[in-house]
């Protein structure tokens, strides 16, 4: 271990940055399993939906800027600070695309709630579950074979994104004959999967910030 880390172990740390961590893996579940909710329902009952989901995007906001102004005025975090602010903008960027493809499933007026939709939602939940627990345990680094766990879960889950991706394409150009309505389900598939990447980036900060701190 370099000496700077050895240093930085033995200093007293922080703990409000696992806090707000906490908060924002909290939002993550809520709006992931808000999103899923939103194939099934109806005009309405979307619209509010969309709703809570916007004020979730919008807490996540506010808990993220929080984490990047502590940044700058506390002396020794947790680990390195490029880290810490890596990790704040992955979990963000969770939400943000939680809230796009919630925006755009209700703007587009999507009609149909295929099943392959409704797996990648699901999906996105789950994924959502083991980013709180991978989250969790960053605070204690010797939890070595759990994290590793859970980061495979995310990366499975993402794999298998992939495929029900590549499946609801090729269903969609097969069967669908309105070219609007094609392109807007396209474009409600590419963020749901995205989405998934965005929980994958998570987890590949998850992996380097044990590497570079067990």
């Amino acid at each position: 271990m370099r000496l700077d880390r050895i240093i930085q172990a033995l200093l007293p740390h922080d703990e409000q940055f696992f806090v707000l961590f906490d908060k924002l893996t909290k939002i993550i579940v809520e709006a992931a399993e808000t999103l899923r909710t939103l194939p099934s329902q109806g005009k309405n009952e979307r619209e509010a939906t969309v709703t809570k989901i916007q004020e979730l995007e919008n807490k996540a906001d506010s808990i993220t800027h929080v984490i990047y102004t502590e940044l700058n005025k506390t002396f020794v975090t947790p680990f390195d600070r490029e880290d810490v602010h890596l990790l704040a903008s992955t979990l963000d960027d969770v939400v943000d695309y939680i809230d796009g493809t919630a925006k755009r499933f209700h703007m587009y007026k999507i009609k149909k709630n295929s099943a392959d939709i409704q797996r990648l939602t699901e999906i996105i939940y789950q994924s959502a579950l083991e980013i709180q627990r991978g989250v969790i345990l960053i605070a204690d680094m010797r939890r070595a074979d759990e994290l590793h766990s859970i980061l495979q879960k995310i990366n499975q889950y993402e794999n298998d994104a992939d495929s029900i991706f590549d499946h609801a394409i090729a269903e969609l150009f097969e069967h669908e004959t309105d070219a609007i309505e094609l392109i807007k389900i396209k474009e409600v598939l590419v963020n749901l999967e995205t989405t998934t990447d965005k929980c994958e980036d998570v987890a590949n900060v998850l992996e380097t910030l044990f590497i570079k701190n067990a």
